[in-house]
């Protein structure tokens, strides 16, 4: 089957925050066509196999409360952990919520006392922040390096000493990691988890990003790599991979049977469940393979058309193709020295959307800027030209 990546979709009038959720400049007409790559999800049809399911389900015309009764949607996830990852879980660890968000500050609400901290790696998403300070804890943060191939390293030894910290009692582990892309290698996440365990760290891995790999790589859940630790919780989902995210739906793993039962008791919306979500979610697991491959495809090219364009035309640009994610972490320092707000910047300038670094992350990230690259084509190269001109601009 052949699936059409470079269809364009018109989003408007759907309630889209890619669409709806931005601020417009001031003067703007509302009718300017923005090219949107911000927002971390898809300009992309879901894919076909998980539509239909869905038409069925909606076939049965009733949508009353719902739960996991049937196991489907159990017996889906884990096949998929298997066929992907070589790794499983029992049935009795997974508790589902609707989003990975919701975990994360749960966990920490849970795991983390007030005048204790959460440790993770910078730069990081914006979440990892506020789900510390919802809680009123610290973020002690681990600085990545960047090598001279633009590649993403952990220091070690700074991870070390945060985590020897004896007020250090949680992790929030990115694997893989957001926004650099990195996929973390198995020798990385043994020593990450060595750390971890020495200092009796509970690990929370996000691998909402886990799918989404360039074709050829391979996630490592870090639960496959410590099979018998018991403080360890893994968060995913097929809201990221299939492009799902509006229906709420996102499994969190945990193997702590007290935290499990904490976790059930104390989180606001965990087992609430939409019934076209389960159904979506399910037939993602077991129908979306051959959607997906043809996916990672698509973005391999994207990204290959961002990497040639960026040495072509702004060779001021760092930027070096992620091993995961659909998204584009390009440190423009050297093309636009002095603009503190890159967003503003660049929708004004070039009516692009874009997150910046210092406006939507966490530490180590000024003058970068995050690009999602999961859109046809043809816009893909409109707004990167639009980029483009926008900049040799600024510098003339």
């Amino acid at each position: 089957m052949r699936y059409d990546f470079d269809e364009l979709i018109d989003r408007s009038g759907t309630n889209a925050a890619n669409v709806e959720g931005f601020p417009r400049p001031e003067g703007c007409p509302p009718d300017a066509d923005f090219i949107r790559m911000w927002v971390a999800d898809m300009d992309f049809a879901v894919a076909p196999e998980i539509l239909s399911a869905v038409s069925r389900r909606l076939d049965r015309r009733i949508l009353g409360y719902t739960g996991m009764y049937d196991g489907g949607y159990v017996r889906a996830l884990r096949g998929w952990c298997r066929r992907m990852y070589g790794w499983d879980f029992p049935e009795e660890q997974l508790l589902t919520t609707p989003g990975v968000v919701y975990a994360l500050v749960q966990f920490v609400e849970d795991l983390v006392a007030p005048g204790e901290k959460v440790l993770t790696m910078t730069p990081a998403y914006s979440q990892f922040l506020r789900a510390a300070t919802h809680s009123g804890v610290e973020l002690l943060r681990s600085p990545l390096r960047r090598g001279a191939d633009g590649r993403f390293e952990i220091d070690f030894a700074d991870f070390e000493k945060k985590a020897a910290d004896p007020k250090t009692k949680l992790l929030l582990l990115c694997n893989p990691h957001n926004p650099t892309g990195r996929v973390w290698t198995e020798e990385e996440l043994r020593e990450i988890g060595r750390i971890a365990v020495e200092n009796g760290l509970f690990i929370v891995s996000d691998e909402i990003h886990c799918d989404l790999l360039r074709s050829g790589l391979r996630h490592t859940p870090m639960a496959k790599l410590l099979p018998d630790y018991p403080r360890l919780a893994t968060c995913m989902s097929a809201s990221k991979t299939f492009n799902l995210a509006g229906l709420l739906m996102s499994a969190v793993i945990i193997r702590d049977p007290e935290e499990r039962e904490r976790f059930r008791f104390r989180a606001k919306a965990c087992g609430m469940l939409n019934p076209l979500s389960l159904t979506a979610h399910e037939a993602a697991y077991e129908q979306g393979g051959e959607w997906l491959r043809a996916l990672k495809g698509y973005l391999d090219e994207n990204f290959a058309l961002l990497d040639a364009f960026l040495k072509r035309e702004l060779p001021g640009a760092v930027f070096t193709v992620p091993e995961a994610t659909y998204l584009a972490w390009v440190d423009l320092r050297k093309c636009l020295p002095g603009v503190e707000d890159l967003d503003a910047f660049f929708a004004e300038r070039a009516r692009v959307i874009t997150e910046s670094g210092n406006r939507n992350f966490v530490d180590d990230a000024e003058g970068f800027v995050r690009l999602n690259l999961a859109l046809p084509r043809a816009r893909l190269r409109e707004g990167l030209e639009r980029m483009r001109d926008a900049i040799h601009s600024f510098e003339s």
